[in-house]
């Protein structure tokens, strides 16, 4: 009786469990998922993770704030413009940490390896635009970092998948390789190819679905990156304010080139413009096309804009 007793005491006392991390679902984890979790272990280490600590107080450590998407967004020319501001300091290149396993499984070492150097009072910031529609990379994050400040610039959707195409046109151009028009990749059946990636990655609401799971929207900036390309410095205000950053770059390090036809920057007498491969011209779409993407993304733009609670000028939106 006594035995009885004491297991009913220590049933009554036992400490709750709870979740370091919001539930995904309750159903047993499959081998694979074993596996994830191994890796996410690996990689849920203290956010003050540092490597080669310089005399100078500079150090390589892990990013504050990531620029996740989107592709073909503009998150090139904001990271450049974010680099304007003396307390960030920028990662040259994508990481594709988070979305890329052979790198991932590296751990943290591995990530912050790939950090510029900073110092105390600097912000480091990574941009992987593959990150934003990337099914796995929202909960990666949070489990480095839950208080990560995110960086989102979008486009109009139809815009984008136009720009998208380009770029891969362009690359298979320069090997010399042919490449198929952008009708033949749009339309399937008569109708919007839905299978085409360069669609589903401008399905906005989809993706954002995703991380709202584990960020709440306070912590992710939407930057518009049609007005980033038109009248820069107001967008580049709103980000410094985000970041909680002293107000340090102003309009006079934007400047219109003419024959490029789009803002380069002025930092210190010294003047630069994005790679020639940005600002690329279009391929010639026919009206009936465009106006059938721009239906397509009607809907799917309405819900996202009812997700994040604002709206963009796209030229899918129709107020109602």
């Amino acid at each position: 009786m006594a035995a009885f007793l004491l297991g009913a005491v220590l049933l009554i006392v036992q400490p709750q469990i709870v979740p370091s991390r919001p539930a995904i679902n309750s159903k047993p984890e499959s081998s694979s998922q074993s596996v994830q979790r191994e890796l996410l272990k690996r990689t849920s280490q203290k956010n003050d993770f540092k490597e080669n600590i310089h005399s100078n107080g500079s150090c390589q450590q892990l990013p504050q704030t990531i620029i996740i998407g989107v592709r073909k967004g503009g998150t090139r020319a904001l990271l450049e413009m974010l680099s304007l501001h003396p307390d960030i300091a920028a990662a040259e290149s994508e990481v594709h940490f988070f979305d890329w396993e052979d790198h991932y499984k590296n751990g943290l070492k591995w990530y912050v390896s790939q950090m510029p150097f900073s110092y105390p009072h600097q912000i480091t910031v990574e941009k992987t635009p593959a990150y934003f529609t990337s099914p796995k990379v929202p909960e990666r994050v949070y489990n480095m970092n839950q208080s990560m400040r995110l960086l989102l610039i979008l486009r109009d959707p139809s815009e984008r998948v136009l720009s998208d195409y380009t770029q891969v046109f362009y690359n298979h151009m320069q090997k010399h390789k042919p490449y198929p028009s952008i009708e033949q990749f749009l339309i399937k059946d008569g109708e919007v190819n839905v299978d085409y990636k360069a669609i589903n990655r401008s399905l906005y609401y989809i993706h954002m679905q995703n991380w709202l799971k584990y960020f709440p929207l306070d912590h992710i900036h939407i930057v518009d990156g049609d007005k980033l390309i038109k009248d820069p410095f107001p967008e580049i205000e709103k980000v410094e304010r985000f970041l909680k950053l002293s107000p340090q770059i102003n309009a006079s390090n934007f400047y219109f080139n003419k024959t490029k036809g789009f803002y380069c920057l002025r930092d210190s007498g010294r003047e630069r413009c994005l790679h020639e491969s940005k600002g690329r011209a279009h391929p010639q779409v026919d009206t009936w096309l465009l106006e059938k993407l721009h239906a397509y993304f009607h809907e799917p733009n309405k819900k996202f804009f009812e997700l994040v609670g604002r709206t963009f000028d796209w030229h899918s939106f129709v107020a109602s």
